[in-house]
């Protein structure tokens, strides 16, 4: 594996990537940290794991560049990183160009391997109904204690009946939370605000853990330290519940975000809706939806339909 370069960070123009990256692209702290990571990479592969900056950016050929990606693809990285680490260094080498300190991007005709499009695991509707009463069968099991029961079940009500990521929910505080329209500002990705609708046993779900803990905390969903709650804490309440309920743990919160765009497919929903509900940028985003419906209407008929 090609470790990334630990000083690569301190190069002058990394630090003022990182600075472009989250001042003038709004991105993610997750996006910034992964280009990061993925430059430091390519500095290891070029310069090597002992190169103190500066770093002659420069001085990289388009033949280098190739090797790099060439290099990934034997230690099976996957074609998704590939094409991450692709339009980080191309987008780094853009802003190299900009601030003049390069004057090619080696990057910039590569393209990366092909992916198969894989349709994402979801729940059923039935199995979705099972994981949500899984809480409430814990808690009266005296498996759990009631604020770990109010908690969970507000916050996985939250996330299928809104499709928001888990990390648009975990920093969710009172204030951005109308529980008498039943409505959710929340911020997605790229700094961008939605609108998000929640149905009746979420809101119920949040007024009765509302009625728990505030006003003493500002934010909703907290660990039993009584401190904002993590993305890691959600997955480990939801295999807990996965696992009593019987459906395996190999599923994250995020899938409750594909089983809710899905189900909401399946019923017969607009896909424009859905994607200003998911928070899509571009429809082909959606689209992968649209293929575990096909797949869900070609069971129906293997199933039911007396020609099939």
């Amino acid at each position: 594996m090609i470790r990334p370069n630990r000083h690569a960070a301190s190069d002058a123009s990394v630090a003022a990537f990182s600075t472009h990256l989250m001042g003038e692209r709004n991105a993610s702290l997750r996006t910034r940290d992964s280009y990061l990571a993925d430059i430091a990479q390519f500095v290891t592969f070029v310069w090597g794991a002992a190169k103190v900056p500066p770093v002659e950016w420069g001085s990289v050929s388009d033949s280098a560049a190739r090797k790099f990606l060439v290099a990934l693809g034997r230690e099976d990285c996957s074609p998704a990183s590939v094409k991450r680490k692709l339009a980080a260094l191309r987008t780094f080498y853009r802003f190299l160009q900009r601030r003049g300190v390069a004057v090619d991007n080696p990057f910039s005709l590569l393209h990366g391997p092909r992916e198969s499009r894989r349709l994402p695991r979801i729940l059923s509707v039935d199995e979705c109904k099972r994981f949500l009463e899984e809480p409430r069968r814990q808690f009266e099991a005296g498996l759990i204690t009631e604020f770990l029961f109010l908690r969970d079940r507000a916050l996985f009500e939250l996330l299928y009946s809104t499709g928001c990521r888990i990390s648009e929910v975990v920093n969710l505080a009172w204030d951005d939370i109308d529980l008498e329209s039943g409505k959710i500002i929340v911020l997605g990705k790229g700094g961008k605000s939605r609108l998000v609708i929640l149905g009746e046993p979420a809101i119920d779900a949040l007024d009765a853990l509302k009625a728990k803990i505030y006003p003493q905390y500002r934010n909703v969903f907290l660990s039993v330290h009584m401190k904002p709650m993590c993305a890691r804490d959600a997955e480990r309440s939801m295999k807990r519940y996965l696992a009593g309920a019987g459906l395996g743990t190999d599923l994250s919160p995020h899938k409750l975000r594909h089983s809710f765009a899905t189900h909401l497919l399946d019923a017969g929903a607009d896909i424009r809706s859905v994607q200003e509900m998911l928070g899509h940028a571009t429809l082909s985003t959606t689209q992968v939806y649209t293929h575990v419906s096909v797949e869900h209407l070609k069971d129906s008929c293997a199933k039911f339909h007396p020609r099939a």
